[in-house]
């Protein structure tokens, strides 16, 4: 039965990408909101809701060290695996504002998750705070920069308008998101009782499959978006759920209660600031705007060998 459910949380997962990056680009066609800022969004926050819901549960709990380790797993294996796993399919490019201003934020974010965390045994309600008003003054800031942009492109090129009904966009995102969030929670759960039963350790589940299994929308998504030729927005999903993980769902569970570190140790923080940085190394230095089928091969032995070192 196990295996069957994992046949349809899969198939759950694939639908509900297509149908959350088609109402996501109908968005960004009729509106004019450049796709970007909709995978920042919509798209980022929406898939992000795995980890949300992992996370506040925890913190409710009083199992903080969990809502934290969730979060940083789910960064890491964002950037190495979701980036890395894009790019041996289809290179990733970068634009110059990914460059000048996403990745840096992006880094910036996980600079903020290592401040927090060096301080003290905790994440503090008024640390929670700020974390939300950064995560704020990030929108804003990227909206008004994209929307800029797109004023100055608007006159060099027509935006084609969305062909899809407008009733339809927002039902489309909702179903989507429904399929990837329940689909992704089957998918961990009947995984989890397929490597029980075949003797695989607690330990081993926990680090791979609930991590991995939490950002499984992001990588459906972003796959989907890289077929369809949505690079931008694949990239904005990205970069977006792993700055959200940190600003938002951090600060959000922090505000309701203050999150020990518990056996979250500063050298998993520490892979989630260098996978970041890796990003803008390969941007700027070795892959010149884009992060090459090579790098991403790269980007899923780092992944591997990060998961080697927690066994």
């Amino acid at each position: 039965m196990d295996y069957i459910l994992l046949i349809v949380s899969l198939a759950l997962i694939i639908i509900g990408a297509m149908m959350l990056t088609d109402g996501s680009v109908a968005i960004a066609q009729r509106f004019r909101v450049p796709e970007f800022v909709v995978g920042l969004t919509i798209v980022a926050v929406g898939t992000s809701m795995p980890e949300l819901t992992v996370s506040m549960l925890a913190a409710l709990n009083g199992i903080g060290e969990m809502a934290i380790g969730n979060v940083i797993g789910s960064n890491i294996f964002n950037i190495f695996a979701i980036l890395g796993i894009c790019s041996v399919f289809v290179p990733v490019v970068f634009t110059k504002s990914n460059i000048r201003r996403d990745i840096p934020i992006c880094i910036m974010a996980t600079l903020a998750l290592l401040g927090v965390t060096a301080t003290g045994e905790e994440i503090s309600r008024w640390e929670g705070i700020a974390l939300l008003l950064g995560y704020v003054c990030m929108l804003i800031y990227t909206f008004r920069a994209e929307k800029s942009e797109a004023a100055n492109a608007a006159a060099t090129a027509d935006e084609p308008q969305s062909k899809m009904a407008l009733w339809r966009i927002p039902l489309w995102i909702l179903l989507g998101l429904g399929g990837l969030i329940y689909g992704g929670q089957l998918c961990v759960d009947s995984a989890s009782n397929i490597a029980r039963s075949l003797g695989v350790s607690e330990a081993t589940i926990a680090i791979t499959l609930v991590a991995g299994g939490t950002s499984l929308p992001e990588l459906a998504s972003s796959l989907v978006s890289l077929f369809k030729g949505r690079t931008s927005l694949a990239l904005g999903n990205v970069l977006g759920s792993s700055i959200a993980n940190i600003l938002l769902i951090l600060g959000t569970c922090s505000v309701v209660t203050p999150l020990s570190m518990g056996n979250v140790t500063i050298f998993d923080i520490y892979v989630a600031v260098g996978a970041t940085a890796a990003v803008m190394l390969s941007a700027l230095i070795i892959g010149s705007d884009k992060i090459t089928r090579f790098e991403g091969l790269c980007f899923i032995a780092c992944y591997a060998a990060y998961v080697y070192t927690l066994l």
